[in-house]
């Protein structure tokens, strides 16, 4: 029979997930309480409160989704749509093709427009697109990990309201470590997971809805039978996931607290603590330390004669999309740091597949150890691998960020 689980020590250094603050695992190792508890609905209404905070909304409708990123996702879509309705998703990366197969699957129809991987949308473009789609949705992400690129909201979400369109936001991958306002730049719904920037472990969603994307959602609402009360009248289509429907888990966490599912008590913690350390640093202060480690992270590949793909005007703070250089395989020295330093950092999908490296700093790992360690690291399996580096010039080149 098998003991405990013993992880073997690593620098998660890819584009997610990364090491969680020990904080959020003290957090995680206390003891469980009842679903309505006082001390357990309590801990609910502060974590909606936190996370007001963390995603800048005056929102009522702010809460947890019980599972990974992905499951906030989805119920933001499945939710919202309903067969036939019209959805725009501007596809940057692999996790806009995402929002595409789920919207389908939703039964929608759905329309893109694309750039190349590298690139992000001009205002104007998503603009012409929804005047001629003329959507009930548009969907995007706003950090998409496949590629680094950070796609630009501020006026987004005011084409959305001129062409009376929702706008809904994955921002899984960038919230915590890049601006974002949720009430100032007029986004409907936005979800996101704690495995990134927020420092945590993936199995909890975030998730914040608009006071017209709520109307839109209350229009399909539909109470379990067994949980019915009387005014509980039937309306509209119903959502086609009972676990991630929306309408009900609002109820869940609303004032009714109307039995939905056995809150992920464990996951409730570390999602609170997460926001909690965030909303304590202070959110312009994260996004600065994010911006300074990834502008370390930067320079560091550079300086050992790395190139960067893709628009670097245009990237995320926290992950550097960095050039394989040639004659070197990709995966193999890949496996080299983590064998010998213990150090992990990302492949690609699709078209960037053993063309680039995704280097990460974000959350936990954003501080100044981690970068100077991954960057001396690097150095070692790339001189190993025969590729012509610089010596000390990533960790040089970082430094004079630092200094």
């Amino acid at each position: 029979m098998s003991g405990q689980v013993h992880p073997p020590a690593r620098l998660l250094m890819g584009p997610g997930p990364i090491n969680a603050d020990p904080r959020v695992l003290r957090a995680m190792s206390a003891q469980l309480v009842g679903q309505y508890d006082p001390a357990m609905t309590a801990y609910m209404t502060e974590t909606m409160a936190l996370y007001r905070e963390v995603f800048a909304t005056a929102n009522e409708q702010t809460f947890l989704v019980d599972g990974t990123s992905r499951a906030g996702i989805e119920a933001a879509l499945v939710s919202l749509l309903e067969p036939g309705d019209r959805v725009l998703v501007p596809v940057f990366g692999r996790f806009g093709h995402l929002l595409v197969e789920i919207a389908e699957r939703c039964g929608a129809q759905v329309h893109t427009i694309e750039v190349p991987w590298g690139e992000v949308f001009a205002p104007e473009q998503v603009e012409a697109a929804v005047a001629a789609v003329r959507p009930k949705l548009v969907a995007v992400v706003q950090g998409d990990t496949s590629t680094t690129m950070c796609q630009p909201l501020a006026d987004l979400g005011e084409i959305c309201r001129r062409h009376d369109a929702l706008l809904y936001c994955d921002a899984t991958a960038s919230l915590g470590g890049n601006a974002f306002a949720t009430d100032a730049w007029g986004l409907d719904v936005v979800t996101a997971g704690l495995q990134k920037c927020l420092g945590g472990p993936s199995g909890s969603a975030p998730i914040t809805i608009s006071e017209r994307a709520v109307d839109v959602i209350e229009a399909r609402k539909h109470v379990e039978a067994g949980i019915r009360e009387p005014g509980d009248t039937a309306r509209g289509t119903r959502i086609a996931s009972n676990y991630l429907d929306l309408a009900q888990v609002m109820d869940y966490w609303g004032p009714r607290r109307l039995n939905h599912h056995t809150e992920a008590t464990t996951m409730l913690y570390g999602a609170r603590e997460c926001a909690r350390l965030l909303v304590e640093e202070g959110l312009d202060a994260a996004v600065a330390r994010h911006a300074l480690h990834g502008r370390a992270m930067l320079e560091g590949v550079r300086g050992l004669g790395l190139g960067v793909f893709g628009d670097v005007a245009h990237k995320m703070h926290n992950v550097v999309a960095v050039e394989i250089p040639d004659g070197v395989d990709g995966d193999a020295t890949r496996a080299a740091l983590l064998a010998d330093f213990g150090i992990e950092i990302g492949t690609s999908f699709g078209p960037l597949h053993g063309r680039v490296w995704r280097i990460g700093t974000m959350g936990y790992n954003a501080r100044r150890d981690a970068v100077l360690t991954t960057l001396a690291a690097l150095e070692q399996v790339l001189r190993a691998a025969g590729a012509p580096v610089t010596a000390g010039g990533g960790v040089g080149a970082a430094l004079e960020v630092y200094a």
